[in-house]
């Protein structure tokens, strides 16, 4: 008799694979087909993953298994976790768009770095004009519609910290000039137009950027000793680490304040970001 386990269907998840220190996403879509399982809520889980009474387990669409079977197993595995993950099953907020992680600039990505503009200044009492993050820290979509803890917690899954760096306009500079040859990071307070690789202009507070100037940068520890190829502390003047304040610990008391706020979640891209390239068009 051909045996299977039972797949609590998600109708989109994430997962992920570590190797070594190598991390890699995907999204799967999963067959919940012989069960009728779909993704449970915090108040529906005996309609999304069925129940089991002395040990025989009913799925949702009715079917019901043997004590032992695969399915009543895993079943019962799925449904003892239930109510350890109700926490991170509350509705936090309310998104009036789904939101992707577009490169080179994306309404998600624009609104997370934003957010950590926001609060390394208000950490560091220090004026922040420029914000690098990375593309590769936000590892979900937003959806859209309610927006639940677990949805946070898994779009910014690493435990990197907010730093505070100044640099002068000339050291900013040559980052971007690094990133425009190579890929750009996620940027917050600043306008570039990047050509066939090389960086044509920059402007921060709607100014040129001068060399001479200092500039405060917010960014997180992964980027400042050589994540995804940068080194932001390198020739730094000033550097403060919030060892105690990480991602998404600014992600969501900013969420968390719009919603007690009655705001939803909503962004926009605003051009911050613009990439030319001569050649491709020339063909």
């Amino acid at each position: 008799m051909k045996r299977f386990l039972l797949i609590v269907a998600l109708s989109s998840c994430a997962l992920m694979s570590a190797h070594a220190q190598e991390y890699e996403w995907k999204h799967v879509e999963m067959d919940g087909s012989r069960t009728g399982c779909t993704s449970p809520s915090k108040d529906n889980v005996p309609q999304a993953v069925g129940t089991i009474k002395r040990g025989v387990y009913t799925a949702p669409n009715g079917k019901v298994y043997r004590r032992c079977s695969a399915a009543a197993r895993t079943a019962r595995v799925v449904l003892d976790a239930q109510p350890v993950m109700a926490g991170v099953k509350d509705v936090i907020a309310y998104s009036t768009e789904t939101m992707a992680a577009t490169y080179p600039e994306s309404a998600l990505s624009n609104w997370f770095i934003d957010i950590l503009m926001a609060k390394t200044e208000a950490l560091a009492g220090r004026k922040v004009h420029i914000g690098i993050t990375n593309f590769g820290g936000i590892r979900v979509d937003m959806p859209k519609g309610d927006v639940i803890l677990d949805d946070m917690l898994s779009m910014f899954p690493f435990r990197n910290t907010l730093v505070y760096v100044e640099h002068t306009g000339k050291q900013i500079r040559s980052f971007l000039e690094l990133m425009a040859a190579n890929r750009f990071e996620v940027l917050g307070g600043v306008r570039v137009v990047a050509e066939d690789g090389k960086l044509v202009s920059v402007e921060i507070d709607g100014e040129p950027l001068d060399d001479d100037k200092v500039y405060g940068l917010a960014t997180i520890s992964f980027l400042l000793k050589g994540g995804d190829g940068l080194s932001l502390d390198h020739n730094a003047l000033y550097v403060l680490d919030f060892e105690d304040v990480q991602i998404i610990d600014a992600v969501l008391e900013h969420v968390l304040a719009e919603t007690a706020a009655g705001r939803p979640i909503e962004y926009k891209t605003d051009g911050r970001v613009v990439i030319r390239n001569t050649k491709e068009e020339g063909r």
